[in-house]
């Protein structure tokens, strides 16, 4: 039972925190997305 509480507390620190965290290193999803080494069959 602590490892499963510990798997789903671990879950959530990482669902709150990796939004602020990929914005802080530069990380975009419409950057990834889009630009000249896109490739569109």
């Amino acid at each position: 039972m602590k490892a499963f509480l510990g798997a789903v507390l671990t879950m959530a620190v990482i669902t709150v925190a990796a939004p602020s965290v990929l914005g802080q290193i530069g990380f975009s999803a419409a950057d990834a997305g889009s630009g000249t080494s896109v490739r569109l069959d």
